[in-house]
């Protein structure tokens, strides 16, 4: 692994997730956190968890099906449901959690999955757990999704399963077009919000609300960990969706539920979310003025339609290097290799945050033309 530049280490951060990070004992500008509305460290959602804690303790004591389903966990529920814009929400512990379980309770033998090829590894986990017939079609290709949606026919059920915003490239799936291959073909579709939840829409709800598609989509999965800056997932459909999950999905049922703090602090996140659109569009600045200070010095950024831009190496010990070269200038923009994206496309994952300052990105700026002087001399947009 270390030969191949595949060895990872664990890196130590001092104080809280900001625009600026105390990493190993150096302070650096963060470009590296899914924090995009600086929630994570925001007052109202530290006063929630506290006040959760004087008044319910700190954990809930078992899982949500013995005496572990706390009135925070229903009341959370009512409120992702209502921003969802769907009859109702399930919050699981975590985002793989939530793909694993839902993948493995909808879908089993005689069932058929069809699945992008850059869906994350909790999806890809899933569809193995499944046991369903899994076809991968080709990213965010309609013409290849339909020739899998032919070929799964005589499938007992058919599941369509993507990322709204993927998670290493960035890029939005063509939602509206896979929703109307799905009633075409009589199969659901799933989508992962993980990226989405927050920043898009008119309310934050996400992609899904952005294109007005609630209706029409069986079921989102969302995280409250990135842009609601806290922790957990959940689940938004039907609630006969919901009650199938109660009553059949392993992942939810085993395990201890989420501690009240977490719940009252994504109650708060909603809130905020809901009331400040001013931090999205504060988000969407920052966002273009890194994404177009990053082309104007000549880097490949994909085609990245969100705070996340892949800034592409390709070679992943060269991609570590640059990393290692930024960081040592006070630039923390994380080297993101194989198996987390494919061979040959090593990356630098540089996220922007609604908290940002103009002099922050600037600054950031100066150090990648350095940086692209001395290590990617024949670098081209």
């Amino acid at each position: 692994m270390r030969a191949a530049g595949l060895y990872r280490q664990l890196r130590s951060v001092q104080g809280d997730q900001g625009p600026t990070l105390r990493l190993d004992g150096r302070e650096v500008i963060n470009f590296s956190s899914n924090n995009y509305l600086g929630l994570a460290n925001h007052p109202a959602l530290a006063a929630a968890a506290k006040s959760a804690i004087d008044r319910y303790g700190c954990g809930s004591g078992a899982s949500r099906l013995i005496s572990g389903n706390m009135t925070l966990h229903e009341e959370l529920e009512a409120k992702l449901a209502r921003f969802k814009n769907t009859e109702a929400a399930l919050v699981f512990n975590s985002g793989f959690q939530a793909n694993i379980g839902l993948l493995a309770t909808l879908a089993g033998e005689g069932d058929a999955i069809l699945s992008d090829a850059l869906n994350h590894a909790s999806i890809i986990d899933g569809c193995r757990l499944s046991k369903a017939k899994t076809s991968v079609y080709a990213h965010c290709d309609l013409d290849s999704l339909e020739t899998a949606l032919r070929q799964a026919a005589a499938a007992r059920r058919r599941l369509i399963v993507t990322e709204t915003i993927f998670s290493m490239d960035g890029d939005e799936a063509p939602l509206g077009e896979i929703v109307e291959l799905a009633e075409k073909y009589d199969a659901m579709v799933m989508v992962d919000e993980a990226h989405g939840t927050g920043v898009f829409g008119a309310n934050g709800a996400g992609v899904v609300a952005k294109l007005g598609l609630a209706s029409r989509v069986a079921i989102q999965m969302g995280t409250l960990g990135k842009a609601l800056g806290g922790f957990g997932a959940y689940v938004a459909g039907s609630r006969g969706l919901c009650d199938l999950l109660i009553n059949r999905c392993r992942s939810f049922i085993f395990t201890t539920s989420l501690p009240p703090a977490v719940m009252a602090m994504a109650l708060a996140a909603i809130e905020l979310v809901q009331s400040e659109p001013q931090r999205r569009a504060a988000l969407q600045r920052n966002c273009q003025r890194l994404k177009q200070g990053l082309r104007g010095l000549g880097f490949e950024l994909g085609e990245s339609e969100s705070p996340i831009l892949p800034l592409i190496v390709g070679d992943a010990a060269r991609c570590m290097v640059l990393s290692a070269a930024l960081l040592e200038r006070g630039v923390f923009a994380q080297g993101i290799r194989p198996p987390t994206v494919p061979v040959g496309t090593s990356r630098l994952r540089i996220t922007s945050m609604a908290t940002h300052s103009n002099d922050q990105i600037h600054r950031a700026l100066n150090v990648f033309e350095e940086v692209k002087r001395q290590w990617l001399p024949t670098t081209t947009s």
